[in-house]
């Protein structure tokens, strides 16, 4: 019997091959295959058709899929041509479907792209930066920098007009290149950009302290140093996914990623062999829920294993407690938490974070305020009433209109 706890399924992300991959990146978080993806095991048809089928009678409206590996197109575009016709045949009426694929882009042909167009998938492209950058850590089994290859497979996206973001790990060699590297996305009109600083641990290891490969410190100089490109006079024309989380904070939304969401989102991270996880860095037996193909979906949500690591990130520090900063990170990702003496552990960026909500807060501030008067500008020109001054304000803060918005029409 499906329960209210199943309906707040939030995502899933399938391992189409599971860590197969045809680049031997050093730093990789899930794949120890070393660039040689043989053999490609994919997902099983009947695993996939029993995933999709049950997963479309529990998630209503809009059902995102995430598909990763290792390398997800190593799987053929024939099986993502499965994909889509499975989720069409078993997608109830009005609903809508949504699919994002993360790739080294080495695969992606004329083919592919129209492929991507035409179901439109989000296609996240893995690249840390100019050549010169990228092809030190983002190799092949032999060495061999992959830059000029990932970067064909995006000129073939551009010419379909496929979406596309860029995904940059940052690591030793290119984390002291801030502005070297949102020059280069500028350059290549990269709009939309995510950073993801690199891992000295695999997700399979759940016993092993976090650490990376960047200090907390240079993280934060990092951040602040990107922020004063993304600014842009208060009118960003660029998406970095950490800003824009942040925005959302000032803007009275929930962040969208889930390290600085109150809560663990409630997930299903499945390998190609149908077992299921609650998260990406917790591949690790302890943590499996079961598997697809012996289970219902239902029965993998709603379990101890997935109630007791949804508790995870609600024990906070005292530190965490009296932050001022913990309604932007929430005390950010519980895999992240470092010892602390005898007190809970706190997040391995704890000191990265607070550099860079201090030095950015009065220029969001600006942001978020011109975002809104913009807002109030297009909603009054259209014919509707702004509040009273002592009504609530149209832009979710749960003030008076008057101590609101109100003031930047003044301006």
């Amino acid at each position: 019997m499906l329960t209210t706890s199943t309906f707040d399924l939030g995502s899933v992300l399938i391992k189409t091959v599971s860590e197969a991959c045809n680049l031997a990146c050093d730093y990789c978080y899930y794949s120890s295959c070393n660039g040689i993806p043989n053999p490609i095991n994919k997902v099983e048809d009947k695993t996939l058709e029993k995933f999709i089928r049950e997963y479309m009678t529990i998630k209503r409206g809009i059902v995102p899929f995430a598909w990763q590996g290792g390398e997800p197109l190593l799987a053929g575009l024939d099986f993502f041509k499965k994909v889509v016709h499975f989720q069409a045949k078993y997608a109830p009426n009005n609903t809508i479907i949504s699919n994002s694929i993360q790739t080294n882009g080495l695969l992606i042909n004329k083919e592919w792209a129209t492929f991507f167009k035409q179901f439109g998938f989000l296609v996240g492209v893995s690249l840390d930066g100019p050549e010169q950058i990228h092809n030190k850590r983002r190799v092949t089994h032999a060495g061999k920098g992959s830059f000029k290859l990932t970067m064909r497979g995006i000129q073939y996206l551009k010419e379909e007009s496929v979406e596309f973001n860029i995904l940059t790990v940052l690591h030793e060699d290119n984390i002291f290149k801030a502005a070297e590297l949102m020059n280069f996305y500028q350059d290549n009109g990269f709009t939309h950009i995510q950073f993801l600083p690199g891992m000295d641990f695999r997700a399979q290891e759940t016993n092993k302290s976090a650490k990376y490969l960047i200090t907390p410190k240079q993280y934060g100089d990092f951040l602040c140093e990107t922020f004063d490109v993304w600014y842009n006079d208060g009118f960003p024309i660029m998406s970095v996914r950490f800003f824009d989380n942040m925005l959302a904070v000032y803007l009275h939304q929930q962040a969208e990623l889930c390290i600085h969401q109150e809560t663990c989102p409630k997930s299903l991270i499945f390998e190609q062999n149908g077992d299921a996880y609650p998260c990406d860095f917790y591949i690790n037996e302890d943590y499996k829920l079961g598997n697809v193909n012996e289970v219902p979906l239902e029965q993998l949500l709603d379990n101890s294993r997935m109630d007791n690591f949804l508790m995870k990130k609600q024990y906070l520090s005292e530190k965490c407690k009296s932050c001022e900063f913990i309604h932007l990170c929430n005390g950010g990702c519980p895999r992240n938490r470092v010892s602390n003496d005898h007190d809970i552990a706190i997040e391995y960026f704890c000191e990265s974070y607070q550099q860079f909500y201090r030095y950015a807060h009065e220029r969001m501030l600006q942001v978020a305020n011109n975002i809104k008067r913009e807002r109030i500008h297009t909603f009054r020109n259209t014919g509707n009433n702004l509040p009273k001054r002592n009504e609530m304000c149209l832009c979710g803060s749960q003030k008076k209109y008057k101590n609101c918005c109100y003031k930047l029409l003044e301006d």
